[in-house]
Order: C-alpha cells, then structure tokens, then sequence
C-alpha cells in the first residue's frame, strides 16, 4: 500500500496507489501541499535503537515500515474498503469495494546511502452485495451499464534517503522545479504503546485526461486529487533492531473526481475512498478468495515485488488509463 501519494503511504496503497492507493504515497511530503500534525517532542521519539527526530532514524523507519531492510525479501500491504459518490443536494451512494495489495522490495541506494524502493501495485473493485470483482458496472447517475478498469500500476517506485525525495513526475505532467533538499523528518506523534504518522497529500497538476480529447472520462483540465494516510506501530517493534520490517495498521482515505471508467464527464461531485490499510505475511487472511482468484487469473505477477530498479517513469492509474485506453464514443 510510496511517498507523495504513494510515497507517504508507506505500503503500498498506496497505493493507491491507487490512484492508486496504495499503499505508500508521496513525493516530498514536505513543500508539496502534504500537511500533518506537529511532531512529537524529542524526548518521545528518542529509543535504544531510532531516534525519529534525525533524519536517519525516519529513513530505517520508513524504509522499515514500507519494506524490508533484509534484502532478499519481499513485502506486502493491503487495503480494503469502499467507495461512495458524492454530490451536492442528495445522499452519499456507497457505489463498490475496493480491495488491493501491493508487493516492495527495497535495493541498495547507489551512492551507499539508503535504498531504492521498488514496488508494483493492483485494486479491485467489487461488488458490496456479492464480494466478486467488476468487470460492468450499472452507474446509478446515468443509468448507463460502464466497464470497469482495475488500477495496476507497475512500476511505481521511489527513493528512501535521509531527504525528501522530489515530488513524481507523473510522465511530465507534474514537472516542477526540483525542490532544495529537506532533511527527512516526519510527524510522529507517541499514543500509549504506538507510535502514529498521519499525512494529507494534496495534489493539484496537468490532468492525463484532457477533456477535448476525453470528453466523456476527463473531469477537467486539472487533476485534484487528496489523499490522508494515517499508520500504527508498535513501540517495541520500532526499537528493536531485530525487527528488519515492521507491520503496520491504519486507514486511508481517498478524494478524487468521478473515476474516467464511469464516464460522467465534468458532472458535479466525487468519489470518497475509505479504506483499512496495513501488512500482512499472508494476503488469505486479509482478502476475499473472489478477489485474490481475480487477481491470480488476471494479474499474477503482482505478486511478486519488482527485482530491479528501473528507470520506467512511475505513473498513477489516471496516466495508465491514458495509456492505455481509447476514449469512449461520444452520445
């Protein structure tokens, strides 16, 4: 469930990435419209092993958290929820599911210092009555039966070092001067025997859907999007050295236009994403047999983290469905 969107997510949901969600999300954090309490004090964050309030503590805890320090394996995080329509003047419609995982692993940082990340990630949408994934869906607002499009973004990775990573390119369509390097401190705050992150990520750039070309799937000119990210760890865990990838529980939440697949075009309103989020050594305990079935049919290798770097650019599903999609017909 990686940093600025995915980045932060710290799993993968990123996600996730979804837009995946994924479960990890955000390029810099910091500078880039994400706002999160205020960290705790020193003392708090001070341990036998991390200290989080050195840029070195929050990149083992962060590479901890949405990986593995031990090279030779892979992670995984989940997430599962629902999303809902949103539109002023009626009732919130809870519309389908939502449930996907995704696969890290982390890599030696050329320079010696930190790690590259490299992740692959995959959402289902299903049915909140049946459980089984989508391939159709009777879009309530228009009455028009739409084809369903999973989110599978493969790769998205990102970079772990002791600063904020620059924010994500998107293919160029969030092409930005390259920020000064912040150090890596993030705002942990201690709750009775856990330590919690919580981020907002606010994205506003190029949309891949440009209405004259996609006049049915484009919500307009500009992609806005946020997400919110909260995560759980145990004290303990975080400060033994032991631990080479720490599990996590926390929920994300998603606001974004209508999805292009439900082809609602600049109608006013949203969709609302809210899901559990955390990591699991076992995706059977976590998921549905239909959507882990779905997912071994349609997407196997989504199973497996990436094993190189790789210099493709890191996209989210509004680019993947730029893509690879074709507009739909116009009425």
């Amino acid at each position: 469930m990686d940093w600025q969107r995915r980045e932060l997510l710290l799993g993968g949901v990123s996600t996730l990435a979804l837009a995946g969600v994924a479960m990890e999300a955000a390029a810099s954090a910091a500078g880039t419209g994400a706002v999160g309490s205020a960290a705790a004090g020193a003392d708090v964050l001070k341990g036998p092993y991390l200290d989080l309030s050195t840029p070195r503590g929050n990149m083992l805890a962060v590479a901890r958290m949405t990986a593995d320090l031990d090279l030779t394996k892979q992670k995984t995080g989940w997430y599962n929820g629902f999303v809902s329509g949103v539109r002023a003047g009626e009732p919130v419609k809870d519309l389908f599911g939502f449930a996907g995982f995704g696969m890290a692993r982390l890599l030696p940082h050329e320079s010696g210092t930190g790690y590259r990340k490299v992740l692959r990630e995959v959402g289902i949408y299903y049915d909140l009555k049946s459980g089984e994934p989508l391939e159709e869906f009777l879009n309530p607002y228009t009455s028009e039966k739409v084809r369903v499009v999973p989110v599978a973004n493969d790769p998205f990775n990102t970079t772990i070092q002791e600063y904020f990573p620059p924010p994500p390119n998107y293919g160029g369509l969030n092409a930005t001067t390259p920020p000064p390097k912040v150090p890596l401190q993030l705002p942990w705050k201690k709750q009775g025997d856990y330590i919690t992150l919580e981020r907002h990520i606010h994205l506003f750039y190029k949309n891949a859907l440009q209405p004259d070309k996609w006049p049915r799937e484009s919500a307009g000119p500009i992609a806005q999007v946020s997400e919110f990210f909260a995560h759980h760890v145990k004290v303990e865990d975080l400060q033994n050295e032991k631990i080479t990838s720490l599990d996590y529980t926390g929920t994300w939440n998603r606001i974004t236009p209508w999805l292009p697949w439900m082809l609602m075009g600049q109608r006013p309103g949203l969709c609302q994403y809210a899901c559990f989020m955390g990591t699991t050594a076992n995706l059977e305990e976590i998921l549905s047999r239909n959507v882990l079935d779905y997912c071994e049919k349609n997407y196997k290798k989504y199973f497996d983290a990436p094993t190189e770097w790789s210099t493709d650019r890191s996209l989210s599903s509004l680019e993947h469905y730029a893509k690879d999609q074709k507009p739909a017909p116009v009425k």
